[in-house]
């Protein structure tokens, strides 16, 4: 009996000291949810100006730049090719061989001094029904041939000429005097170096920003110098299997260590907004298809679905969803639920 009364004694004073216990942790235990508004911070919604810094590679090239090549093949009989000279529009490059179309031009004019007698005698002959006037004709249109054929003569020799067509810099000579030419020899290089061209590409989703008249700015390798160029137009369309953008771009001034071949580095800012929503990139509770923030309406917490734009390592742009002067709720995000009472402790804004 004693042993029994001893368990009944210890149980029931183990039950006072659990309850005892529970009643404790009820009233000061973390795990029973506080009654009345949460304590949170809030951020201030305000529009500031912001770009995307965007890097991508590009190559200086010259504003033009031809392959000088034969028309016609002959033999090579002058070749004046000052390499790394500027030489001015017109300038004669190579000579081809053309005695042989000298010659026919010269037979082709005596031919046309004899039918142009010819016609004169005839005429006098038609005025007095001397001949008919279909043989007149036939003898006139012999003329016009021969003028047409000295003209294609002409035109001829005028192949076997190579000038410069515009005024630029001559490269490296690539054939000798007395070679055999063909259409596909290759005799130099003429560029235009008085202005320089950047090239590069962008991703498809920036081509909306990049429009004639853009500027940006870049740096070519072994260089301490920031350049600037202004964009002349850009491809039609996407590539496809990159899906990027070619863009050109005319290089604004010259500069020694600007040339042509030179890899670049394009800094683009892209995506400029000047009255850009930005938040707390905390505040933006990413959802399975959505995101959302909270926002302060009276003295409750409402979800709100944002669409986002550009981010950095702090905050992102909310692109549809928040208006100016919204308070988005940026601590406690855990603890809240939809229409919670809260009690704002502090409201920070960003600083334009």
């Amino acid at each position: 009996m004693r042993f029994v009364f001893r368990v009944v004694v210890v149980f029931s004073i183990g039950f006072v000291a659990f309850t005892s216990c529970s009643k404790k942790e009820d009233k000061g235990g973390t795990f029973v949810r506080p009654k009345g508004p949460i304590g949170v911070d809030g951020f201030l919604v305000q529009p500031r100006m912001i770009s995307e810094n965007v890097e991508v590679p590009g190559t200086l090239l010259p504003v033009e730049e031809t392959q000088i090549r034969a028309e016609v093949s002959g033999r090579l009989v002058s070749l004046n090719v000052p390499e790394g000279t500027v030489v001015s529009k017109g300038f004669l490059l190579a000579k081809l061989f053309d005695q042989d179309l000298q010659a026919q031009l010269r037979k082709l004019e005596v031919q046309l001094q004899i039918s142009i007698k010819t016609v004169e005698r005839q005429k006098e002959l038609l005025a007095i029904n001397g001949i008919s006037q279909q043989d007149f004709d036939l003898i006139s249109l012999n003329v016009d041939n021969l003028k047409a054929d000295i003209q294609t003569t002409k035109i001829q020799i005028g192949k076997t000429e190579i000038r410069a067509p515009y005024e630029g810099e001559i490269g490296l000579r690539n054939v000798s005097l007395g070679a055999y030419l063909s259409p596909s020899d290759i005799i130099t290089t003429l560029r235009q170096v008085r202005q320089l061209k950047l090239e590069f590409s962008i991703p498809e989703k920036y081509a909306k920003f990049i429009a004639k008249g853009y500027e940006v700015k870049f740096k070519v390798d072994g260089g301490s110098k920031t350049h600037q160029a202004k964009v002349l137009a850009t491809e039609g369309n996407v590539e496809q299997s990159t899906r990027t953008l070619k863009v050109r771009a005319l290089v604004e001034k010259l500069h020694p260590e600007l040339v042509p071949g030179l890899f670049a580095k394009v800094n683009l800012q892209l995506g400029k907004d000047l009255e850009a929503l930005m938040v707390p990139t905390q505040s933006v509770i990413p959802k399975a298809r959505v995101k959302q923030v909270m926002v302060l309406r009276k003295d409750s917490a409402q979800f709100i679905t944002v669409q986002t734009g550009i981010r950095d390592s702090s905050f992102i742009q909310i692109t549809s969803g928040l208006s100016r002067g919204d308070t988005v709720i940026i601590t406690g995000l855990m603890a809240i639920r939809p229409n919670s009472k809260i009690k704002m402790l502090k409201v920070t804004r960003l600083e334009k």
